[in-house]
C-alpha cells in the first residue's frame, strides 16, 4: 500500500442487519403470513455473506497499519444525497444515479458524490445535518471553502 495516504474512510456498514432475515408478517386470525420479501434478500444475504466485507476491513486495516496509516469506519448518514459542492439535497431517490448541474455544466455520479462526502464527513468537514419532518436541513456547513476542490475533482474524472 504506498499511497502516501496517512488515513483511509471507510462507510461503517452494518452487516450482521444487511444479512438478517426479514421479520414474518402474519395475516390477521387466519395464521396465514403476507409477503415480506424475504424470497428476494435471501440473494442478497448470500451476496454480503460472500463477499466477506468484515474480513476485508480487517485486512485494510492491518496492511495500513503495517505502511503507517490508519483505517476509520464512518457513520454514512446523509453523504448520498447531498451534492458535494454546494449543500444541496438532489439525489432524493436511490434511482438516481447521476445528477445534471445546469450552472456548473457538470455530470455528477451519485456513489462518486457519496465518497467524496465520506471523505468530507471523514475531515470533519461535511455539513451538521438535522432530520425535520418536512425532509433534511442543514444546520451548519463550511462548503464554500472546499467546494472549488470538490469541484476540480469531479471536472477531472
Amino acid at each position: 500500500m504506498r499511497t502516501g495516504k496517512k488515513v483511509f474512510f471507510h462507510e461503517n456498514l452494518n452487516l450482521k442487519g444487511l444479512s438478517r432475515r426479514n421479520a414474518p408478517k402474519l395475516f390477521g386470525e387466519s395464521g396465514s403470513y403476507l409477503p415480506n420479501g424475504q424470497a428476494a434478500k435471501s440473494g442478497l444475504n448470500k451476496s454480503w455473506s460472500d463477499a466477506a466485507f468484515g474480513q476485508f476491513f480487517m485486512i485494510l486495516g492491518h496492511i495500513a497499519a503495517k505502511a503507517g496509516a490508519i483505517v476509520i469506519a464512518k457513520n454514512p448518514a446523509y453523504t448520498s444525497q447531498l451534492l458535494a459542492y454546494r449543500d444541496e439535497v438532489v439525489f432524493t431517490d436511490c434511482s438516481i444515479r447521476e445528477y445534471w448541474d445546469e450552472t456548473e455544466k457538470l455530470w455528477v455520479d451519485r456513489d462518486i458524490n457519496s465518497g467524496i462526502n465520506l471523505y468530507r464527513l471523514g475531515l470533519d468537514v461535511f455539513p451538521s445535518i438535522k432530520r425535520r419532518k418536512g425532509g433534511i436541513e442543514i444546520v451548519a456547513s463550511i462548503t464554500d471553502s472546499t467546494s472549488k476542490e470538490v469541484l476540480q475533482i469531479l471536472r477531472n474524472l
